[in-house]
């Protein structure tokens, strides 16, 4: 792996174009990775610490004492005394810009102190006290119930209705395919804030507001999603085709048994592509979704956000947990990405 590292343009020499070459992998890895790192740090601080300016990186958490004759634990300070001692006291409560503090061996007496002569003494503390009060604030698991289902049917039957017209575009002669083809590429210009209301009043007429389907459904067929497919699709062999069709094979057996396994990188990345559309839709389940039980993640988390008061603890710490069906996903199939991006195009 080290050797993998440090390869160079030329073996055994480290050349200006090498320098250049790490300088810019370093720093596209920190602009690509560094808000996520910063997303998960966050997740473990409290509210103080995520207000806290100027910010830090990680998750530091003030230290405690439980003191004979308090109720709760009590926030222990460095304090320097008049005298110039150093001490460690918790404090019991603060008046205006005086601090009340006691010895936690010796809590009969008071010590006041200016607040500006203490600096509370912190670690850094990995705490899971926002997940747990996040998924216990909302319904996390029907959300997650909910996403699942949405996430799963939808990338089953975009890959379904995707790769049935990108073998149709691929492999059949007719008049018309490659209009058919540009209008499909052509949609992709048209905003998504321009079918909202068409496509809103569609399915209510249908029945499926407030129903998960109408949230599967009307994204099912994508253009990049044909477009990937069939410029895939190009590169496998006619003759191969044309050999089935001699030995007697349907087209429905042709499709299935020869077409869909040697698409199998395309179908990979549109899986990946399709997923995360699909789990991180926002906007259109907010539209059709009314109903509590049937809300999403992405629509659950909004929960979160008051008109007065918005819990980004809870927020940042539900939203680390939405991410982790993603990355398994990515990690699963990102072998194939490579592969089915390279040929796409290419014939």
């Amino acid at each position: 792996m080290l050797r993998f590292l440090t390869r160079t343009r030329h073996p055994g020499r480290f050349g200006l174009t090498d320098a250049l070459t790490y300088v810019f992998l370093i720093v596209g890895t920190f602009i690509m990775f560094g808000p996520v790192l910063w997303l998960v740090m966050s997740s473990f601080k409290d509210r103080a610490e995520l207000v806290r300016f100027p910010p830090r990186f990680l998750p530091y958490s003030q230290e405690t004492v439980v003191v004979e004759g308090y109720n709760d634990p009590l926030p222990l300070f460095n304090v320097t005394l008049e005298n110039g001692e150093t001490r460690q006291l918790a404090q019991v409560r603060r008046v205006g810009l005086e601090a009340q503090m006691i010895d936690p061996a010796n809590p009969e007496e008071i010590i006041r102190v200016n607040i500006n002569d203490r600096t509370p003494i912190e670690t850094v503390r990995f705490s899971l006290d926002n997940y747990l009060r996040g998924i216990q604030s909302f319904p996390f698991l029907t959300y997650l119930r909910n996403s699942l289902v949405v996430t799963i049917a939808a990338t089953a039957l975009t890959l379904l209705i995707n790769s049935m017209a990108a073998f149709a575009l691929s492999k059949y002669q007719f008049r018309g395919r490659d209009a058919i083809f540009l209008i499909t590429i052509g949609t992709l210009m048209i905003p998504l804030s321009v079918i909202l209301v068409p496509v809103f009043l569609v399915i209510t007429e249908v029945g499926w507001n407030n129903n998960l389907l109408g949230v599967i459904v009307p994204g099912a067929a994508t253009p990049t999603g044909v477009f990937l497919l069939r410029q895939y699709m190009l590169t496998i062999p006619d003759e191969l085709i044309d050999s089935a069709r001699i030995d007697g094979a349907s087209e429905w057996r042709i499709y299935l048994q020869i077409i869909l396994p040697l698409a199998r990188p395309a179908l990979a990345v549109l899986t990946i592509f399709s997923i995360m559309w699909r789990w991180n839709d926002f906007l259109w389940p907010l539209i059709v979704l009314s109903r509590n039980e049937l809300f999403t993640l992405q629509v659950g988390l909004n929960s979160f956000q008051g008109e007065l008061q918005v819990q980004w603890d809870l927020i940042l710490a539900m939203t680390v947990l939405t991410l982790l069906p993603i990355t398994l996903v990515f990690g699963f199939l990102q072998r194939y990405i490579t592969t089915g991006i390279a040929t796409t195009g290419m014939k």
